[in-house]
């Protein structure tokens, strides 16, 4: 029995770790495709030489269910320009966080009408004097502006929208629901 063709088209085959990135910020993400897993900065590193590929990648959270697809879709990707036996690593530590998401893919999040992150995740260290109030943090919650009209009249529906890592919100001058990606 011969095996089925692949769907993706033969391309040639990288030549660098930078010619890897390029194709990686190709490959969707299954829950969001119109945003790359490199633009989601789930891509953590790649290390291309003679040797072969490895990619690294993290989960937005430890339990994503979408990490073996977005791991399928970076092998498939490779293989089909002529790297079938790329290495995928999963890593856990430091974990994955919002700042990592590139501008490009925020831009894209907003049009899709995904409200991206308003703020950045920071160290608060020192910043409230005591040796309990250190790691990361935010100093306030944010305004989260209406992808749909841009309003910053909007409030939290739900902690939990459509996906684990993002929230219900509604415009109170449109009247629109939107998904807000949280920070963390």
């Amino acid at each position: 029995m011969q095996a089925a063709p692949s769907s993706l088209p033969r391309r040639r085959q990288p030549r660098s770790a930078d010619e890897v990135w390029a194709l990686l910020a190709e490959v969707p993400d299954p829950e969001i495709p119109v945003i790359s897993v490199v633009d989601l900065g789930i891509v953590r590193n790649v290390e291309f030489d003679a040797g072969g590929c490895t990619v690294t990648i993290t989960p937005t959270y430890s339990g994503c269910p979408a990490m073996q697809v977005i791991a399928d879709a970076v092998k498939d990707a490779l293989a089909a320009h002529g790297v079938p036996d790329a290495r995928i690593v999963t890593q856990l530590s430091p974990a994955w966080t919002t700042d990592w998401m590139s501008e490009s893919g925020k831009a894209k999040l907003q049009g899709y009408g995904i409200a991206p992150p308003a703020q950045k995740v920071i160290d608060i260290s020192g910043l409230r004097g005591g040796a309990t109030e250190r790691g990361p943090g935010r100093l306030e919650m944010p305004g989260v502006a209406c992808p749909n009209c841009g309003s910053h009249h909007t409030e939290l529906t739900s902690q939990f929208g459509s996906t684990p890592c993002k929230a219900l919100y509604k415009c109170l001058d449109c009247r629109e629901p939107f998904d807000y990606f949280k920070c963390h």
